[in-house]
């Protein structure tokens, strides 16, 4: 039986290496871990000449991207709205996610929310590759991260039958839309 241990590192593409490099050390203050750079893709022989970069995300998690010159241009999926594809980086608090806010701020980037899931607060920005980056603190209790857990089967089930937002959860965002919670 698989058992995952933890995702080793998580890849996308970027526009410019040395930039994208920059901009996660001055932003988020990741370090460079290791920068590979080959002729040849090893899985496939392919001949497309990249570098693939690795940074620091924290406590074991690993954050790449590869810059590859033999294809088209970087562009994204234009069938997708923006705010689907992005990464979410857990900050420890909530004073943290607002300090983090100030700082991008006070630092140039254009910055979103803080806007509250019920279960976590969140600010969103995006990167010099267009790649849209959310900062999360959790805000929930252990109960309700349970009662989340345990609807979730049935939730799915009911979207997969319907394709209509399933109404078990919308206790997240009452207070929202009714100012209770």
């Amino acid at each position: 039986m698989i058992k995952i241990q933890q995702i080793h590192h998580v890849a996308y593409r970027c526009k410019d290496a040395k930039e994208t490099v920059e901009f996660y050390q001055k932003y988020l203050n990741m370090d460079l871990l290791v920068s590979i750079s080959e002729e040849r893709v090893p899985s496939t022989k392919e001949p497309n000449p990249y570098m693939h970069v690795f940074l620091d995300a924290g406590m074991g998690n690993i954050l790449a991207f590869f810059e590859i010159t033999g294809a088209k241009d970087m562009g994204r999926d234009e069938n997708t709205p923006l705010w689907v594809q992005h990464l979410a980086l857990q900050v420890e608090s909530l004073e943290a996610l607002e300090e983090a806010k100030k700082e991008l701020e006070g630092k140039g980037l254009d910055v979103l929310g803080i806007t509250d899931h019920g279960i976590i607060k969140s600010i969103y920005f995006f990167d010099p590759n267009g790649h849209r980056i959310e900062l999360t603190c959790i805000t929930s209790t252990d109960e309700e991260l349970k009662k989340l857990r345990e609807i979730a089967p049935d939730m799915l089930e009911e979207w997969s039958k319907t394709k209509t937002p399933p109404k078990h959860a919308a206790w997240l965002h009452e207070k929202e839309f009714t100012g209770k919670k």
